[in-house]
């Protein structure tokens, strides 16, 4: 088979060819030309980002017949063997599949014999982290007393699982991912050299694709090419890489801001009978917003958005949506792409985020305008007391502060020192069913209060509502000191507010001891008899009233 796959033929032969990584090429070039080399190289990152195409190059450079040389020559016998890998000095070993301490020990054993046909033996050793335990500590000693001949440079996706004891003993180096203009860079000039000319959009959505990886991006473009027949085109990468269009992404962020579902719905259903998977849908969905809330923090760093290209309309949905929408969207997604992974029926979830976020919105609207109205009616509220109970002024040489004289107005009984004017006040507006309806909701008020302030709970724990009107309560104490206690600003407003959560009503707190209310209660009941009595001879007729002085109530009989 005579075709070479692109990332094999444009594999880096050189440090200038390793794309994205100058932060490590120019240290090692630096030590090459000084002879400064390391004799263990620890190369850590994500795929794709050249760790072991930079490990064959160190061994070419330090094996080049014109050493000491920043760059190899790739034309002497050494380079050139080093790259078709016919010299056996240089061993490229891939430790998945040779784990066991038997091969470490065969390394071991031969790394004592001076290299045969180059000056250094390199031993590059791939995916280290997949070695046993055994193999590491069989391992350990060569790192830390190798030879002077020889080099070793591992390689690893995952450096968090190699023994510290291996990494103290390298030059570590950390790959990072290859920015997504560097890649296009690198494309273009492969395509160049190929004479195909690609679209601009169809080079950045397979840079994305690749997410910071080269070899990804160029097993991707390779397929892209076979697919469109020497062509690159927007079209072709999008059924390659099963990726959203930045058109359709933007349709459904408009759905969302519009709150049309039948919209969201109808984009959804063109996706999905185009083939594309709901889980990769969810996730573009999820980068949208996510560039979109780093291009609202920074519009002048378009180089740190991951999928999207800056346009007009992105623009404008930008500038349109709200930074707390964006994080309840990326959050709503963020669910829904965790519910999707365990479920035969992924387009049905679909469904239901994109229904639950458009309706989302509305939601949200409704609930503050709700407690929008319960503010207002709080304030409508205190207003009327106001206007009925008046502002509780101080006396002009009164040099108590007005905290005390709030507390001595709202406590009643002798016991604190005030009269129970404020409590008959009060039981004139008291009714029956507001007290029947908040003791029946004591106990829930009571374990409200206990699961907030237990030393409150304690307190109110021999107290008993006995009255109640639409805007005060009245509780009975059996101690004067607890009674005392209570009328204090953060205990009353502590039961206050747990009154208002439970019923809905603001109601101020009133205390009084069991034996002052016991009195209060039956001058009340006399005084309102008397006042029925006197209003019904008030009601009389004064002819009648008349004769049942002169001769007496039982004697007379009236007659219609």
């Amino acid at each position: 088979m005579s075709y070479q796959a692109l990332y094999r033929v444009w594999r880096p032969q050189s440090f200038h060819d390793v794309v994205g990584q100058e932060h490590i090429t120019k240290t090692i070039q630096n030590a090459l030309m000084q002879d400064k080399l390391s004799h263990a190289y620890l190369f850590s990152g994500p795929r794709g980002t050249g760790k072991t195409s930079a490990a064959k190059i160190i061994a070419k450079a330090v094996n080049c017949e014109k050493a000491p040389t920043a760059e190899p020559c790739n034309e002497c016998d050494n380079c050139l063997g080093i790259t078709n890998g016919s010299i056996s000095d240089v061993l490229e070993i891939d430790a998945a599949s040779n784990t066991g301490v038997d091969d470490i020990r065969d390394i071991r054993d031969k790394v004592k014999f001076a290299p045969s046909a180059v000056r250094y033996k390199v031993y590059i050793i791939d995916e280290v982290h997949m070695l046993s335990t055994g193999a590491f500590n069989a391992l350990l000693k060569t790192l830390e007393e190798p030879p002077p001949h020889v080099i070793f440079i591992l390689a690893t996706t995952e450096p968090h699982k190699i023994p510290l004891t291996i990494i103290s003993r390298c030059q570590r180096f950390d790959f990072k991912r290859i920015s997504s203009q560097s890649i296009v860079d690198r494309m273009k000039t492969i395509l160049d050299s190929n004479r195909i000319v690609p679209d601009d959009d169809a080079l950045h959505l397979l840079a994305r694709a690749a997410e910071g990886g080269m070899r990804d991006a160029l097993s991707l473009l390779d397929q892209a090419i076979s697919y469109s027949e020497d062509e690159v085109r927007v079209e072709d990468v999008l059924a390659v890489t099963g990726a959203v269009s930045q058109g359709f992404l933007s349709q459904m962020a408009k759905a969302f801001k519009e709150q049309d579902v039948a919209k969201a719905l109808q984009v959804a259903g063109r996706l999905m009978a185009e083939g594309k998977d709901p889980v990769r849908f969810i996730t573009d969905l999820i980068y949208y917003y996510r560039d979109m809330l780093l291009y609202q923090t920074a519009p002048g760093l378009e180089e740190v958005l991951d999928r999207v290209k800056v346009d007009e309309e992105f623009k404008e949905l930008s500038q349109e949506t709200d930074r707390t929408w964006i994080y309840k969207v990326i959050e709503l997604l963020n669910q829904s792409q965790q519910e999707m992974k365990w479920t035969n029926h992924p387009k049905i979830f679909l469904e239901l985020s994109l229904i639950k976020i458009c309706q989302e919105e509305r939601q949200e609207s409704a609930g503050a305008g709700q407690e929008l109205l319960k503010k207002i009616e709080v304030l409508e509220q205190q207003v009327k007391e106001l206007k009925e109970k008046g502002v509780a002024m101080a006396p002009p040489d009164s040099s108590a502060p007005a905290v005390q004289e709030k507390k001595t107005f709202r406590t009643a009984g002798r016991g604190s020192g005030t009269n129970t004017g404020r409590v008959k006040e009060m039981l004139k507006k008291a009714s029956k069913p507001n007290l029947i309806q908040l003791k029946n909701n004591w106990g829930t008020i009571m374990e409200k209060i206990k699961s907030e302030k237990v030393s409150v709970y304690a307190l109110l724990s021999g107290a008993e509502p006995v009255a109640c009107s639409d805007q005060d309560v009245l509780l009975s104490f059996q101690h004067e000191i607890h009674s005392q206690m209570a009328s204090s600003d953060n205990i009353r407003s502590c039961v206050e507010g747990v009154i208002y959560s439970t019923i809905g009503k603001s109601l101020t707190m009133l205390t009084i001891l069991q034996p002052e209310w016991d009195t209060v209660k039956k001058e009340f009941i006399q005084q309102q008899q008397r006042g029925d009595s006197n209003s019904q001879a008030e009601a009389e007729d004064p002819l009648i009233a008349e004769a049942k002085k002169l001769f007496g109530e039982e004697l007379i009989e009236i007659k219609e």
